[in-house]
């Protein structure tokens, strides 16, 4: 699988409540719900004659509710333009202003059965869309499979909102759902944009305006540059290497000594003045011959990080990597939060709170400062009683335990316990590969230690491992991650 061109995108993400009672504040107004489907539909038939050359054979296929209304009106936009259109439809429309649209076009309507009888240079998915509540069987998941064919067979698919069959809200698939190589959505973004599977599903997304207000202060948005820019660090002509901030990376024993490494060469890399390691004493011979980079390392014995925590200039630590599992590591992190400092709990550090997450909520206290970074796997550990969809699982998670928590993987959601969040738009299949978070908390330390505010911290350092996974492509490795990232503004 490619990397999915989304990067561009930025903005809120509306579930399907909050577009609906978006309209309705319009619909309020006095403005009428037929005008904004035609709306819709117009501004997606003048993105299709922007993008496909005149002469294509277009067929569009129509539901019974208002994405098929909204559907009707792209065919007869097109129809006007000259271009070669038929309609197809699932079945008769059942809304009022899905029947008006209906009522516009002219020509014959045929059964989406045929759809397989013909061949189409595109084909426009507008089946169903953000209503979605139910799985899809019989006919519907029949109409789903004869567009998916149409694509197989060389077809351009396009979805009008969202691809027909995922679930708005969680980016999930209900039953079966259309692939699409480009989605048309309305006013802003849906989950089902950002989240996988539905984001995979959705090919390249472009927002229509059809007039609706700006969102303006939602606080699920997604991951650009805009959220974290006015935060990077600024070198004055004063700076040295005591100003740009010190890491404090804690290593585990002779078996994790390549983990640790990787994320204190990132802290170096983005810009981190100094960093320590922190290393295990039975280590401590691998750890200083391991090459001639600027690291520092310090030995520690057991439980006993005093001496490492001592100097307050280390002012972002880093615990997890390769750190080891179990009560050892638990009193490692309730000292290290005990210091009060910036901190990054990666890894083992989350996975010997599996199940607990309230003990790690009490020595987080108050520390504004404090980031989580758990794939999927360690935060069902770490918070097995959170449901729902990606964005509202680590929201709630962030609520519960009083940090920002970073959720990878290839949607990785940022959420601050205050409710704001973004998801990342610019992720890479590339970073699948061992290391590669150990790079992201070295990434997201050496932010910190440079002053960073930690929700802007972790969106930045994000986005910059993400970037440089695009950029390096096929291949890489975690080291070459923590050698090409930059915290930067694109």
């Amino acid at each position: 699988m490619a990397d999915n061109d989304t990067c561009g995108l930025r903005g809120p993400i509306l579930t399907a409540a909050e577009m609906r009672a978006h309209e309705a504040a319009l619909f309020a107004a006095g403005v009428p719900s037929f005008d904004l489907m035609r709306r819709a539909g117009e501004a997606a038939a003048a993105h299709l004659l922007l993008r496909q050359p005149h002469g294509r054979r277009f067929a569009v296929c129509c539901g019974p509710g208002n994405n098929g209304g909204d559907g009707y009106i792209v065919a007869q936009a097109l129809r006007m333009q000259a271009e070669r259109v038929d309609v197809f439809a699932l079945a008769s429309p059942k809304t009022a202003d899905a029947q008006r649209a209906a009522g516009l076009w002219s020509d014959v309507v045929r059964p989406i059965r045929e759809l397989a009888e013909h061949r189409y240079d595109v084909v426009v998915d507008a089946l169903f869309g953000i209503g979605l509540t139910r799985d899809l069987d019989g006919e519907a998941a029949l109409a789903v499979d004869a567009i998916n064919a149409a694509g197989r067979q060389g077809a351009h698919i396009i979805a009008l909102d969202i691809a027909s069959g995922l679930d708005a809200d969680s980016g999930g698939v209900r039953g079966r759902a259309v692939v699409a190589a480009e989605t048309v959505t309305f006013h802003t973004l849906k989950p089902a944009h950002v989240l996988e599977p539905g984001r995979t599903r959705s090919g390249v997304v472009h927002i229509a305006d059809i007039g609706l207000p700006p969102s303006l202060d939602h606080p699920v948005v997604c991951n650009a540059s805009d959220l974290w820019s006015s935060a990077l660090p600024r070198l004055g002509v004063d700076a040295h290497k005591f100003t740009r901030g010190h890491a404090l990376i804690f290593a585990g024993g002779l078996e994790g000594v390549g983990a640790a490494r990787l994320a204190a060469r990132a802290a170096l890399r983005v810009g981190a003045g100094l960093v320590t390691l922190a290393v295990q004493r039975e280590a401590l011979i691998a750890h200083a011959s391991r090459g001639p980079d600027a690291l520092m390392v310090r030995a520690v014995d057991g439980d006993d990080l005093d001496p490492a925590l001592r100097d307050a200039r280390r002012n972002a630590l880093v615990i997890g990597p390769a750190y080891g599992i179990g009560p050892v590591t638990r009193r490692a992190v309730a000292q290290i939060l005990a210091a009060q400092r910036a901190t990054v709990l990666d890894a083992d550090a989350l996975t010997s709170f599996a199940g607990d997450a309230p003990s790690l909520r009490a020595s987080i206290g108050a520390n504004p400062s404090v980031v989580l970074t758990p794939h999927a796997g360690e935060f069902a550990r770490l918070f097995p009683a959170h449901a729902g969809d990606k964005i509202t699982r680590t929201r709630q998670a962030a609520h519960a335990v009083g940090a920002v928590i970073v959720h990878k993987g290839p949607d990785t959601v940022i959420a601050h316990p205050d409710g704001r969040c973004a998801v990342n738009v610019n992720g890479s299949v590339h970073l699948a590969t061992a290391g590669s978070g150990d790079v992201l908390a070295g990434i997201i330390a050496g932010a910190l230690a440079q002053g960073m505010p930690a929700f802007e911290a972790a969106c930045a350092a994000v986005y910059g491992h993400a970037a440089a996974g695009r950029r390096l492509g096929a291949g890489l490795i975690a080291d070459d991650l923590a050698d090409a990232v930059r915290l930067v503004a694109p």
